[in-house]
């Protein structure tokens, strides 16, 4: 069934529901600024070693700070010891994709037929081809099956395909992950509302009425590879089980109250882009039939494409909404024309380590995914600041960072604050991370990176908790406090 009801949707769909980027919010607990005098001042400015001790994080904080222009190092600490940076990572893999794809670079989505085509009839196959577009939405697939209907097509007698071989199969972007989050799903060469499904139930008497859907602002047609059952269970809240075609989940009646709705990742993203397609299509009078998945592209006649914007435009969302399917597709695709196509999501990972240290000029990078999401991944405060410094000289950053406001003891923006400060925020379970760059009142321009982990108590969490670890939140807080005191610290001492 299809309801009428934009990518800008779906990003701040999944701000609201991302572990690593809900809690991802500016640094918190202002010193407020201060009349500045001479040197005295700036001895009564706390020690950075007393900011970090009153922040109570445990574990360990790495930090660096250097002058953006000329790569002077001004301050440091833990600097040359690797840290997980969480999100952090994804301003590596912006300059990762910009060094290689290039800014204007776009994602293409093909529909194409086998052959040929007469009288409105394709004789072959119709082929949803991936070009690995990550932010491919309902929208758009709404849009190729309307181009089918204009270019006269009414029939279809072969195979309906999905091709999606252009990256490996991911089953999860990290495997210590819940199932249920959204924020993990699985990644291929098509990916279809960064791979989520939407989850909606109501109450209805003594029994819930449940909709799996693939909704955007105009449309939500029901998915039919995603299914749900609500179960005589408190806990656990979720299960998934692989139905082979099919996503099979169960929820806990006890844990749904009268209503409500969240996004549940997708596993299958082939199957999950041909369930929508073809609903789409049926709505135009095309009825193709249930999609198989192949990887490899055959020959045939292009009639319709669909192209993302450009790769600037969608890095800065990626930076802005801390997508993480984003970061992932986009490294792929990276990695795919530096060195084809890699045999796993770390692989790729591992050539992006090996870029980086070319062409930024970082020693110790050790991430595994694009993302930041897997916890095994390191990077030195030294290698952040050095990759800032390098794009510094290009200005190819600082423009599509976000900005990030220095805030008061209420959390609220301080407005015309003397620091500017632009920047990708990071965060997992009892890790924070912070860099990118500050101006201070005088114009001077830093490049800071700042990577707090407590991996000991991360450790502790069992799989099953770590969507919302008890504790998490306030360290956080904190961890943000510490962040934004460590800031006005170097405008002061070293913006002067």
């Amino acid at each position: 069934m299809l309801h009428t009801i934009s990518r800008r949707f779906f990003l701040s769909a999944l701000a609201s529901s991302t572990a690593t980027a809900a809690l991802a919010a500016p640094p918190t607990a202002s010193l407020r600024p201060q009349a500045r005098g001479g040197n005295h001042f700036k001895k009564a400015i706390a020690d950075p070693q007393d900011i970090i001790a009153k922040a109570k994080l445990g574990g360990r904080v790495c930090y660096a700070v250097a002058d953006a222009r000329t790569g002077t190092k001004l301050e440091g600490g833990n600097a040359k010891v690797g840290a997980p940076p969480a999100s952090v990572a994804k301003a590596v893999t912006a300059l990762y994709a910009l060094g290689v794809l290039g800014h204007a670079h776009r994602f293409s989505t093909r529909v194409i037929a086998t052959g040929g085509v007469s009288g409105g009839v394709v004789q072959g196959d119709l082929v949803l081809v991936g070009g690995g577009d990550p932010t491919l939405d309902t929208n758009a697939l709404a849009r190729l099956a309307a181009a089918l209907k204009a270019k006269g097509i009414r029939e279809v007698r072969g195979d309906f395909k999905v091709a999606d071989g252009l990256f490996p199969e991911v089953p999860t972007i990290d495997k210590d992950q819940p199932d249920h989050v959204g924020y993990s799903p699985a990644l291929s060469g098509i990916a279809l509302n960064f791979n989520r499904v939407h989850f909606e139930w109501k109450r209805q008497g003594s029994k819930y009425n449940v909709t799996m859907d693939a909704r955007s602002d105009r449309y939500r047609p029901d998915v039919a590879i995603a299914r749900m059952q609500v179960s005589e269970r408190r806990a656990p809240v979720y299960t998934y089980s692989d139905g082979g075609r099919t996503d099979n989940w169960s929820v806990a009646r006890g844990a749904l109250g009268n209503g409500g709705a969240r996004w549940l990742p997708v596993r299958k993203p082939a199957l999950y882009a041909g369930d929508v397609f073809q609903t789409l299509a049926r709505s135009q009078g095309v009825v193709l039939k249930n999609p198989k998945v192949v990887s490899r592209i055959p020959q045939g006649t292009t009639l319709a494409t669909h192209q993302s914007e450009d790769l600037r435009a969608i890095l800065r969302d990626m930076l802005r909404f801390s997508t993480n399917v984003t970061a992932e597709m986009v490294g792929m695709a990276a990695t795919v024309k530096r060195n084809g196509r890699p045999s796993s999501l770390r692989a790729s990972a591992t050539e992006m380590n090996r870029w980086a240290n070319a062409a930024l000029g970082t020693t110790k990078m050790r991430l595994v995914d694009h993302s930041g999401l897997g916890g095994d991944s390191e990077m030195t405060a030294d290698d952040m600041v050095a990759a800032l410094v390098k794009a510094r000289q290009n200005n190819v950053l600082r423009p599509i960072l976000k900005a990030i406001p220095i805030l008061d003891e209420q959390r609220r923006a301080i407005k015309n604050h003397p620091i500017e400060v632009h920047a990708k925020t990071g965060t997992l379970n009892f890790v924070s991370g912070l860099a990118g760059y500050m101006t201070a009142r005088d114009g001077t321009e830093m490049a800071f990176a700042i990577f707090a982990a407590d991996e000991a108590t991360r450790a502790r969490i069992p799989r099953a908790d770590r969507e919302r670890p008890q504790g998490a939140r306030s360290w956080n807080r904190r961890a943000k406090a510490m962040q934004q005191q460590l800031i006005e610290r170097w405008g002061a001492v070293y913006g002067s």
